[in-house]
């Protein structure tokens, strides 16, 4: 039995296919962790969610700032669709509210003591450990799945707070948690986030780095599987120094889908059908 993570599939349904054969993957006793954004940009956003929907407990999802806006789409939480979004055939299809509802029970966070993984889509500000991400993800898990959800979701979006604060209350502490697992990159080394940058390490304005180079941020006992950030290339030296594993790899962009085998480390990548579908490498990435 394996347990592969998979980097966002943004509804690339043919390349997710692609990698599983790479990776041999076995239904009946493999397992797939998914850092989130499965569905927008992409053409198969529809079938990308029936397939992880049909894997049962054979998958796990986190949810990404993609997925949320699905979502929010699904239940008139924020009007109308943004430019480039590719989510009108899962919004019209027979089994849309099937879907989306399945969609919204997706954790926030996902952690596995035997594996010595933690998953979520984007990051964790430096504030929290473990118990306090896990509390905080629940809070926005439960408010997604309450029946009051169109009033959650007109109150969420947006960039403010941007510092952690256990006094948060309300809208604006579901909205600095949901910010945080779905959309921050840099923040300062108090915690500030910066939302607005989208670039690699390097590209950024001073006093901002990466989440996971806050010195002493309460979570660097953990090892953290993410997505969300395209831009992100790390070496293997620095994935062990920081004890984390970025595996967005542009695949909607025409880079690569990648997934990394959590048992030993390895990481499988196949292009973007863009370029032709190809294998690209395997690797492998020891502690």
């Amino acid at each position: 039995m394996a347990t592969y993570a998979i980097g966002d599939v943004q509804g690339c349904y043919g390349e997710l296919l692609d990698l599983l054969a790479t990776v041999a993957f076995d239904e009946a006793c493999d397992r797939l962790w998914f850092t989130g954004d499965l569905v927008n940009r992409g053409p198969q956003s529809r079938e990308v969610l029936r397939f992880v929907k049909s894997l049962g407990g054979r998958a796990v999802s986190v949810l990404g700032n993609h997925d949320l806006h699905l979502i929010a789409l699904a239940y008139g939480g924020m009007g109308a669709p943004r430019k480039g979004d590719t989510l009108k055939q899962v919004l019209t299809g027979a089994d849309a509210e099937e879907l989306v509802a399945w969609l919204r029970f997706r954790p926030l966070l996902h952690h596995e003591p035997d594996l010595g993984f933690t998953l979520v889509h984007a990051g964790l500000p430096p504030q929290w450990d473990l118990e306090t991400a896990s509390r905080c993800a629940a809070e926005v898990e439960a408010a997604l799945r309450n029946e009051a959800l169109p009033v959650f979701l007109q109150h969420v979006y947006g960039n403010q707070p941007l510092r952690w604060d256990e006094s948060l209350s309300g809208w604006e502490r579901l909205r600095f948690i949901i910010n945080c697992f779905t959309r921050m990159r840099f923040c300062d080394v108090e915690g500030r986030l910066d939302l607005s940058i989208k670039g690699p390490p390097g590209s950024q304005p001073s006093p901002f780095v990466p989440w996971y180079e806050v010195p002493e941020r309460r979570s660097q006992n953990l090892r953290v599987v993410f997505g969300h950030w395209s831009t992100l290339r790390l070496s293997a030296h620095d994935r062990s120094a920081w004890r984390v594993f970025p595996l967005d790899t542009g695949c909607v962009w025409g880079g690569e889908l990648t997934a990394m085998r959590l048992e030993d480390g390895r990481l499988f990548s196949v292009y973007s059908r863009k370029h032709g579908g190809l294998l690209q490498a395997t690797r492998t990435h020891r502690e």
